[in-house]
């Protein structure tokens, strides 16, 4: 079947939806049912996620709640550090971000700061992680007025400063009108359920927030004796969701919505011994129990999408859990979406919500 010929368009027709939210088809309405029909015929040919991205043309975009951005001031502010640390980020512009997006049927990213903004550079409370964390917000903030419908924004926060983490939360949410938070896995040597952070997860989960954690190193594990240290991020996601469990965070703040990247790194390996192996002296920290909890949170599928994590997140938490990321531009968009189309343990229904669905229930907003 001749793929349909669509573009994205400019206005939304008749269902008033706000630019760039759908992707509208140059086929008349009877020509896309009829290929419906033509695809169907043919469903059994075609892994999963190939048949619905044909489908979809006409339909609304993906969301891709993992996808970077490159602030020119940021890379200026970093540009030292990240020559120590012998980093070297691709060219970006929105521009970069829109052009990928469109090649891959994505509607909407979510944007998130890029490695160590305000990690270690704030660890002293300094005035200057308080400025870039507001300077990369209220980029995040403009990326959305500037192109409505194509991007939304996880505001960053200065963590270990839980006054100057109050403060922007009341601005993200308030003033930038954020879709969420954007936090690390730790901050040094220190993971996100810390009593020191107490306050500020108290505060988010008032306001029923989304966070988005996104994996790091912390301060033990870098530079290990005979050690890559690829593993470190995905064992740090495991680590942060560890002790969010151990120190009762998630039972005490159960209207967060927490979302983990890389279809849970680790975690979702390691979950199966972590319920069973939770000491019983701690039970209170999590009374509805460990499984109760992380069937709660939520895993984005970018650069894990081979069989073998797809399975074990399958495995782990709802296909409700589950939603489409890519960590563009860091990555290509194939480097996951080459993945999925080879999977085929999900039903197209299960495409769906993991392609939009499920995203569209965390971020009202985006709802076609």
């Amino acid at each position: 079947m001749k793929p349909l010929d669509c573009a994205r368009s400019h206005a939304a027709g008749d269902l008033d939806l706000p630019h760039g939210a759908r992707f509208a088809c140059e086929a008349s309405r009877r020509e896309f049912l009829q290929s419906l029909v033509a695809v169907a015929g043919t469903a059994a040919l075609l892994p999963a996620s190939k048949l619905l991205a044909q489908v979809a043309r006409g339909a609304p975009g993906r969301i891709d709640v993992h996808h970077h951005m490159y602030p020119p001031f940021y890379m200026k502010e970093m540009e030292q550090e990240m020559r120590q640390q012998g980093w070297t980020p691709r060219p970006w512009t929105p521009q970069v971000s829109l052009e990928a997006m469109d090649q891959h049927s994505v509607a909407t990213a979510i944007v998130s700061p890029v490695q160590r903004l305000v990690l270690d550079s704030m660890s002293d409370r300094s005035q200057r992680a308080r400025s870039l964390t507001r300077q990369s917000n209220e980029y995040g903030a403009q990326l959305g007025r500037d192109h409505p419908g194509r991007f939304g924004f996880f505001a960053a926060l200065p963590l270990p400063d839980p006054d100057g983490s109050l403060r922007e939360i009341e601005y993200s949410f308030e003033v930038l009108k954020a879709d969420g938070i954007a936090l690390w896995t730790s901050y040094v040597d220190k993971w996100p359920g810390d009593p020191a952070f107490a306050t500020v997860f108290d505060e988010l989960n008032r306001r029923k927030a989304v966070i988005f954690f996104h994996p790091a190193r912390a301060s033990c594990c870098r530079n290990l004796p005979g050690q890559s240290g690829i593993i470190e991020y995905d064992m740090d996601t495991a680590r942060a969701i560890d002790s969010l469990l151990l120190n009762g965070t998630l039972a005490r703040c159960p209207d967060i919505r927490c979302i983990f990247v890389h279809s849970g790194g680790a975690f979702s390996v390691l979950a199966a011994r972590i319920i069973d192996d939770f000491p019983p002296r701690l039970a209170d920290r999590v009374p509805h129990g460990v499984e109760y909890e992380v069937k709660k949170l939520y895993f984005e599928v970018g650069h894990g999408s081979a069989a073998a994590p797809l399975a074990a997140l399958r495995a782990l938490v709802p296909v409700s859990q589950i939603l489409f990321g890519s960590d563009v531009p860091l990555r290509d968009y194939e480097l996951t979406t080459n993945g999925l189309d080879r999977y085929d343990g999900f039903s197209p229904n299960d495409w769906k919500a993991i392609y939009r669905g499920n995203a569209e229930r965390l971020f009202p907003r985006l709802k076609a």
